[in-house]
């Protein structure tokens, strides 16, 4: 599998090659694009700038997560809950996050906290509904056999309900990434001192591609990692499940 994935890798990389010395497409070539990282890198910038971003995706992704699992589960679990949240939930998720950024900057200010806010948002909706739908898939008669057995709620609940929402959740929380990773590109693009997206928005502004697509590269890759190791863990926790 991993000899597959280099060698996707190096097709795209002499295709992209490919394409730019011929100038079929306006792009730079990639040896232009790692020159240019390169510099980035050795003047301090893109570490700067991947650092801030990286800090507000993992800020915002980790606490809406953190939020969205309990929530989620009250809703799949009692009624009650699932009546008064539910609602709610449908309401904001059908909004995107992006659309309330200028609501969010002015009553918060423009500092990290809105940028964090509507990367929360968006890590929180996409997990809490994927969380909800897990909790509410879990088969009854796994439910009704540990009724059987003498499981009281709590134990259903921790040794039944829970293992089998682990891969809904992960699911979500995979979603939820690349929601934040979205979402944070496009706050920083409107009001940031640094960034990953700020710093496409200044190279736009003189038309420098070796710059947007390093900082593009960058976000690809760490996304890519961030979502490789959620997909370590769930392969840990969700042992028991069939695999094809």
């Amino acid at each position: 599998m991993l000899t597959i994935n280099f060698g996707s890798v190096a097709a795209g990389l002499i295709l992209w090659a490919i394409l730019a010395a011929t100038g079929l497409v306006g792009l730079p070539g990639p040896l232009e694009v790692l020159a240019r990282g390169g510099e980035l890198l050795a003047d301090g910038t893109l570490a700067e700038d991947t650092g801030a971003s990286l800090l507000r995706v993992l800020s915002g992704f980790l606490l809406g997560s953190a939020l969205a699992v309990p929530v989620g589960f009250l809703m799949g679990w009692y009624h009650v809950g699932r009546a008064i949240i539910e609602p709610w939930v449908q309401f904001f998720r059908t909004i995107p996050p992006l659309a309330l950024l200028p609501l969010v900057m002015v009553t918060m200010g423009i500092g990290e906290t809105p940028k964090i806010f509507v990367i929360f948002l968006a890590a929180f909706l996409s997990c809490v509904i994927s969380t909800y739908q897990g909790v509410v898939s879990v088969d009854n008669t796994l439910i009704n056999a540990a009724r059987v057995l003498g499981a009281n709620n709590y134990v259903i609940f921790m040794r039944v309900v829970v293992p089998a929402s682990s891969p809904f959740i992960l699911v979500g929380m995979r979603i939820g990434l690349g929601a934040g990773w979205a979402t944070v590109v496009a706050a920083e693009l409107l009001a940031a001192p640094n960034g990953l997206g700020m710093r496409m928005q200044q190279a736009q502004q003189f038309y420098d591609m070796p710059t947007i697509l390093v900082n593009v590269i960058v976000i690809g890759i760490l996304g890519l990692l961030m979502d490789r190791l959620l997909l370590m863990i769930e392969a840990h926790l969700t042992r028991w499940q069939e695999r094809r």
